[in-house]
C-alpha cells in the first residue's frame, strides 16, 4: 500500500494544517464531478484514507510507529516473543494471538409459520414457499468487494486485527491489545465496496423454497430445515429455517392425538331398525353399519382411517359418535303409531341425574377414553 505521506505529498512531521491544505487541493482536484480520468476515482479514494488515518493524531501516532508500538514508542516485538515463549500466547490481552477475525459469519435463523388442511395431515404435503430473506450478491459473489478489486491490508494494524498498548497498572507496564478502530479487527479495509450489496457480500431477495411437510403433523410443531435461512455477511454460510405448523380448524372431523372424531346424526327410526350409510371421509368413502337398537352416545371406530403418526408406522382410527335426533313435528298418524308403540314398550320416565349420566357424559367419557 502507498505510503499516506507520499499520497498527500507532505513530508512525515508536517503540521496538521499542512495536512489539510494538501488533502484539500487534491480532493478538489482528483473529485469525480471534477475530473473523468480514468483513475482519478481511485485515486480520490486513496487521498481521502490517508487523510483521514493522518488527520486523527492517534491514528497517525499508530501509524508512524507500527502496530506493536508501546513503552515509550519502542518496538517490543521481543517482548512478545518472551510472552508466547512461556505461555503459549503473545503478551498482552483479549485477542493477542488470535489473529483477525473473519467477515464470514453465519446467517440468522428465520421462522416462518405455515398453515395446512387438515387433509393434508393425513398424508402429508407439498410447498414451494415464498420467502424474504438475505441472498449471496450476484456481482461481487460474497467477497464485498467491487468485481476486479479485493481486500487491502489495514495501514494501521498492519493485518493483525487489534492494537497493543502499554498501560501502566500497580504490576507495571503491562500490554494490552484492542480491535483496531480502523478495520473493526477484521485486518483489511474494502477500499471500493461492492455497488450492489454495498460492502454486506448479501441483499435482499426473495427466493422459493421448497417444503415437504410430513404427515401427522399438528398446531404448534416446529419443523427445522438446516441451511435454508438466510446467507451470512460476506457469503457467510446460511442460517436455518424453522416452520411453524397450524392446522386449519374442520367443518367436520376434529382431531384427538392420531385419532379424528366426527359425530354422525341418525333418525330414530334407523336407530330402532339399524341401516348401512356411506360416510364421506377425508381420503374417500367408507361404508357404515348401524345395528338395530343403535343408543345416542355409542361410538362406531372405522380402524385406519385416522392420522398418520408422525413417529411410527401406520394411521389412527376413525371415531364416529351416533346422535340419534328426535323428531320435534308429528302428524297425528305418526303420533298415533308412536303412542302405540309406547304402549308396547312402556319405560319409567329417567331422572335428571340419570339423563345426565345417560347422554352427556358418556358421549363426554366415550371420547375421551376410547
Amino acid at each position: 500500500m502507498a505510503d499516506h505521506y507520499e499520497v498527500l505529498g507532505v513530508s512525515r512531521d508536517a503540521s496538521a494544517d499542512e495536512i489539510k491544505k494538501a488533502y484539500r487541493r487534491l480532493a478538489r482536484e482528483l473529485h469525480p464531478d471534477v475530473n473523468h480520468g480514468a483513475d482519478a476515482s481511485d485515486r480520490f479514494k486513496l487521498v481521502t484514507h490517508a487523510y483521514d488515518v493522518l488527520s486523527d493524531p492517534r491514528q497517525r501516532e499508530q501509524y508512524d510507529l507500527g502496530p506493536q508500538a508501546g513503552f515509550g514508542g519502542q518496538n517490543f516485538g521481543g517482548f512478545g516473543d518472551i510472552f508466547e515463549t512461556f505461555f503459549g500466547g503473545a503478551a498482552g490481552g483479549a485477542g493477542g494471538g488470535r489473529g483477525p477475525r473473519s467477515r464470514r459469519e453465519r446467517g440468522q435463523d428465520a421462522l416462518l409459520r405455515v398453515e395446512i388442511d387438515l387433509d393434508e395431515v393425513i398424508f402429508g404435503t407439498h410447498r414451494d414457499l415464498e420467502v424474504d430473506t438475505a441472498v449471496l450478491c450476484e456481482t461481487c459473489d460474497g467477497s464485498c468487494c467491487q468485481p476486479g478489486t479485493a481486500p487491502v491490508t489495514c495501514d494501521i494494524c498492519h493485518g493483525t486485527g487489534s492494537l497493543q498498548r502499554a498501560v501502566r497498572s500497580l504490576l507495571g507496564n503491562v500490554m494490552t491489545s484492542t480491535p483496531c478502530g480502523t478495520c473493526r479487527g477484521y485486518g483489511t479495509v474494502i477500499a471500493t465496496p461492492c455497488a450492489t450489496c454495498q460492502g454486506q457480500g448479501r441483499v435482499r431477495a426473495r427466493r422459493s423454497v421448497p417444503v415437504d411437510i410430513p404427515a401427522g403433523v399438528d398446531t404448534g410443531l416446529r419443523l427445522q430445515m438446516p441451511g435454508s435461512g438466510e446467507v451470512g455477511p460476506a457469503g457467510g454460510p446460511n442460517g436455518d429455517l424453522y416452520l411453524e405448523i397450524k392446522v386449519r380448524t374442520h367443518e367436520v372431523f376434529s382431531r384427538n392425538g392420531d385419532d379424528l372424531l366426527a359425530t354422525l346424526e341418525v333418525a330414530m327410526t334407523d336407530a330402532i331398525l339399524g341401516t348401512t350409510t356411506t360416510l364421506k371421509t377425508l381420503d374417500g368413502d367408507v361404508e357404515l353399519e348401524l345395528k338395530p337398537g343403535t343408543q345416542s352416545s355409542e361410538i362406531l371406530t372405522v380402524k385406519g382411517r385416522g392420522v398418520s403418526r408422525l413417529r411410527g408406522s401406520g394411521r389412527g382410527d376413525l371415531k364416529i359418535g351416533v346422535h340419534v335426533v328426535t323428531p320435534s313435528r308429528l302428524d297425528s298418524k305418526e303420533r298415533d303409531l308412536i303412542k302405540q308403540f309406547a304402549k308396547a314398550h312402556k319405560h319409567p320416565s329417567p331422572t335428571l341425574g340419570q339423563f345426565q349420566q345417560g347422554l352427556f357424559a358418556k358421549l363426554r367419557d366415550r371420547f375421551l377414553n376410547v
